[in-house]
């Protein structure tokens, strides 16, 4: 019996010399370690975020879209081959229409006029027609040929001609026909000259221009305003006439002289929030389209807009594919954070690109959550050693305790930094559970060299 207790004892004491050794996180110094413990609420959180990091951010060919960079003209050739430039949206070019002024408001097809006349009795009382549209305010809608229709009158053909023209028209024709030539004319319905608005304002719409001038601000803010946020990424589109011109947003905003561009009819604006010229086309392939195609000026304009997109789509889908094989090949600069103790998966996880992680990302999705059975949520750290070169081999262990479920929303508020390493301990039995089974081999072990000695 003594020889076996000897043997065991030697068994146990060969065995500690082998068994697991598990890693801690231990405050003070350490191995020429300076470790500050600092455990994880809601002001230490904001102290630990106070540390300056300014996220990653995609290239530049994932923020532009096919219509960055040149644009249309209204004749000639097709645009130069696309070269992608990395430099930011806000060096897109500025092409401005040109100023028009299309003089006074003509009368055109669909407008409606209201002819007033006095209620005195006599001979104009024959224009019972123009009597109820005084009193009960109903006019005449200039039709397709561009005349209206006047009782007692017959048709009048107004279209082109200014209210000043138009009331001489109306007079003669009263005189003509014996008619007492007292009356007013106005316009009660703009439908024949508009401007369409679409894109990112708040209510996309149609604004009919009036007698007077109708400007690129009032068009907007009939439209209810402009939505997009980013300056950066946003910019106004014009179609006039078979030309595409452009403003960037914020230039928009810094110059007022840009506000009081003139619009005539059949112009089409499109606020485009991210430089993609997709949605720019359809809208004003839809405008071109009701507009008939009148001229083959327009129709180049079409043919030019696709071709240059087609470009500028190529070209941006080849920079982008060659940028994701350089990500996969590890051939990018990127930040990460590393993750290892009682995890679901040991890894390297990198941090977002335009936007920061918190410790709950990390956790739960590169990690894949920490294991019941041996993760110890009691003890989770974010190791982060110190920045400042007087401290080097400082580091503070930012600790959350998960014992309390709640504690885990600081999870999602605890923003990480490069080089931050993730570590969750192990309970205490798991930890007891592998130093026996790194026991339990060499007991066996030495166990049988003592029988068979």
């Amino acid at each position: 019996m003594r020889r076996f207790g000897m043997i065991g004892l030697c068994v146990v004491l060969a065995a500690c010399g082998t068994a697991y050794q598990s890693p801690k996180v231990r405050g003070g110094l350490t191995d020429g370690t300076r470790v500050r413990v600092v455990p994880v609420n809601a002001e230490t959180t904001l102290l630990a975020n106070r540390s300056q990091y300014d996220p990653r951010t995609l290239p530049a060919i994932f923020s532009t879209g096919a219509g960055a960079g040149g644009g249309l003209r209204s004749s000639g050739a097709l645009p130069d081959p696309v070269f992608e430039q990395t430099s930011p949206p806000s060096s897109l070019e500025t092409r401005l229409p040109p100023q028009a002024d299309p003089g006074p408001y003509a009368i055109g097809v669909g407008d409606v006029i209201l002819l007033a006349t006095p209620k005195a009795g006599g001979t104009v009382e024959e224009l019972s027609g123009l009597l109820a549209a005084q009193n009960a305010r109903q006019g005449y809608t200039v039709q397709d040929d561009g005349s209206v229709n006047i009782p007692s009158v017959g048709r009048v053909r107004i279209a082109g001609m200014t209210v000043e023209e138009a009331e001489a028209e109306l007079f003669q024709r009263m005189v003509q026909s014996q008619i007492d030539p007292t009356f007013s004319l106005e316009i009660a319905e703009f439908n024949s000259q508009k401007v369409s608005v679409g894109g990112a304002v708040s209510n996309p719409a149609v604004a009919s221009i009036r007698l007077t001038p109708l400007y690129l601000d009032q068009a907007l803010a009939a439209a209810g305003g402009v939505t997009a946020k980013d300056l950066d990424y946003a910019s106004i589109r014009i179609y006039r006439e078979g030309a595409l011109y452009q403003i960037p947003l914020r230039e928009f905003y810094a110059r007022s002289g840009l506000k009081r561009i003139r619009l005539i009819d059949g112009d089409s604006i499109f606020v485009d929030t991210e430089y993609e010229l997709d949605q720019a086309q359809s809208y004003f392939e839809q405008q071109i389209t009701l507009a008939g195609f009148r001229s083959q000026q327009r129709r180049d304009a079409l043919s030019e807009l696709s071709t240059e997109i087609a470009i500028r789509r190529d070209a941006l889908n080849e920079a982008r594919q060659n940028y994701r094989a350089q990500v996969e090949f590890d051939a990018v600069d990127r930040d990460y954070v590393y993750l290892t103790g009682e995890v679901e998966r040991q890894a390297r996880f990198p941090l977002p690109l335009g936007r920061q992680a918190s410790l709950a990302d990390a956790l739960f999705e590169g990690a894949g959550g920490i294991p019941l059975e041996t993760g110890n949520v009691r003890e989770i750290y974010v190791l982060r050693a110190s920045d400042d070169p007087r401290e080097f081999g400082a580091v503070t262990a930012w600790h959350l305790d998960g014992r309390n479920a709640a504690n885990f929303t600081l999870a999602a508020k605890f923003e990480l930094r490069p080089d931050d390493v993730i570590f969750v301990a192990e309970q205490p039995v798991t930890r007891w559970n592998r130093v026996v089974r790194q026991i339990t081999p060499s007991l066996i072990t030495t166990g049988a060299r003592a029988w068979a000695n």
